[in-house]
């Protein structure tokens, strides 16, 4: 008889596991699966932000000035992840994609609805699998200083470069 009690309670216990396992499967299927950290995982192309190394945005993509740079930058790790938004036009990510397969760089295109195609939305996105932590993780930041601005011009003939040198 005790035998019978202990084997009907074990029954009941697992009935009783069972049914919250149930409940929880019905939420995730109506809900969706929990996510830790969504609106940043959608603002980084699916992962987070700790593990992001460069960002371009749409409206650098398009101007194709940090071309060269990002590219650099793909070489730079070739362990890393780049996250494509898929939403922009295939010309505007094709020379990024086929950098990345010629260094065999991992690359994953992104074409939910949730990437958008704003300006300021994110095109491509350098990643590491763990946490790297880098401060300033913008394009424009790895830009580099060799580049001479409009302010500052290169002295053209022998006689601008000993007036610059004059001057300072």
């Amino acid at each position: 008889m005790l035998y019978l009690l202990y084997y009907l309670e074990r029954i009941v216990s697992a009935m009783a596991n069972n049914s919250n396992d149930v409940n929880t499967r019905l939420q995730d299927a109506a809900l969706g699966t929990p996510k830790l950290n969504p609106d940043e995982q959608r603002k980084y192309l699916g992962t987070f932000r700790e593990r992001v190394a460069v960002t371009m945005s749409v409206s650098q993509l398009k101007s194709n000035q940090y071309q060269d740079t990002f590219i650099q930058e793909l070489k730079k790790h070739p362990d890393y992840q780049l996250f494509i938004n898929g939403n922009v036009g295939q010309e505007l990510i094709g020379p990024y994609m086929k950098a990345a397969s010629q260094i065999s760089l991992k690359f994953t295109i992104k074409t939910d609805d949730i990437y958008t195609t704003a300006d300021q939305s994110l095109a491509l996105v350098l990643a590491s699998k763990e946490s790297i932590n880098v401060q300033d993780i913008d394009i424009s930041h790895f830009q580099s200083s060799k580049t001479p601005t409009s302010n500052q011009e290169k002295p053209k003939s022998l006689l601008d470069k000993l007036k610059n040198s004059f001057l300072k």
